[in-house]
């Protein structure tokens, strides 16, 4: 890969990096690194997934969706994977892109929706380690929700990305 294909290609690990820095600075020291580390690889996740995504859950354009896919059908209730998916959307959608969202949505509202998303996967979770983070997650919903929306904001006051030479 020459010079220019290194600058504009980026592999799983180093998407997860990005996240990982960008979260802990825009954190207090004392934050628990098993849930830095889990919405991380949210951001991770969906930075690398399409709206248009054919294989695997895509990433949602807006609150609409995830309100159509995961409030309007019940029957997703009892499924931890579908809870989990639904709050990371939440997550992703009223944390990092808040200011996008909240002209059409409350806010509040889809931070308390998640909140129970993640309280819903945790208690249908069949392995206890990652029922414990996804309590956690539920539980501190909110902080992560607005520490989300402060590396959204940092990313985009940041004049460049890449360091001119």
């Amino acid at each position: 890969m020459g010079p220019l294909g290194e600058l504009l290609a980026t592999d799983h690990r180093q998407t997860l990096e990005f996240f990982i820095v960008g979260l802990q600075d825009v954190s207090e020291p004392t934050i628990d690194r098993e849930e830095l580390l889990y919405n991380a690889s949210v951001l991770a996740h969906y930075a690398q997934v399409s709206t248009q995504a054919g294989v695997e859950w895509p990433a949602p354009a807006d609150l609409s969706e995830v309100f159509d896919h995961f409030v309007s059908d019940t029957t997703l209730l009892r499924d931890s994977l579908m809870m989990e998916v639904a709050g990371t959307q939440c997550l992703l959608l009223a944390g990092f892109f808040e200011d996008q969202m909240r002209r059409r949505h409350n806010i509040r509202w889809y931070a308390e929706l998640g909140s129970g998303f993640f309280s819903q996967a945790a208690v249908h979770e069949r392995s206890s380690r990652k029922a414990r983070i996804l309590d956690s997650i539920a539980r501190r919903f909110e902080p992560w929700r607005q520490r989300h929306a402060r590396l959204s904001r940092t990313l985009r006051d940041q004049p460049y990305l890449l360091t001119p030479s």
